[in-house]
């Protein structure tokens, strides 16, 4: 099982990221990994379950939601984007709907649209 992010961590790498973001920078690999992962783990813990996965290549990946679990090959409701594109999901500053419109965001499955979820509170 991977390492849990404490609050204080995933907050400042967010935050790290969202100075970087401000001043037009790039965020140092480290912040973005963290804070990434800090979501997913959030995602985790707000829909515990196993018939989604919520892909952030190359950081990290999830199973959410209640569900038929996948065991097996590709999973049958998948969401995957970019690391920008989810800590916008996540915190708020993005709509799912605007992020799938602009094709940022690829959701497959019946069950794959985890827009209610969000935005989590980091």
């Amino acid at each position: 099982m991977a390492r849990k992010i404490e609050t204080g961590d995933g907050r400042a790498a967010l935050a790290a990221v969202a100075d970087a973001d401000a001043t037009g920078g790039k965020p140092a690999r480290t912040d973005l990994a963290t804070a990434v992962r800090y979501l997913l783990q959030l995602l985790v813990e707000k829909a515990p379950g196993n018939s989604v996965e919520m892909r952030v290549p190359p950081f990290g990946a999830v199973q959410v939601v209640e569900g038929p679990r996948h065991t097996r090959g590709t999973p049958p409701n998948v969401v995957e984007t970019d690391a920008a594109t989810w800590i916008a999901l996540a915190t708020g500053e993005l709509a799912w709907a605007d992020a799938a419109t602009a094709g940022r965001l690829r959701a497959s499955g019946t069950r794959a649209d985890i827009s209610p979820l969000l935005p989590l509170r980091p």
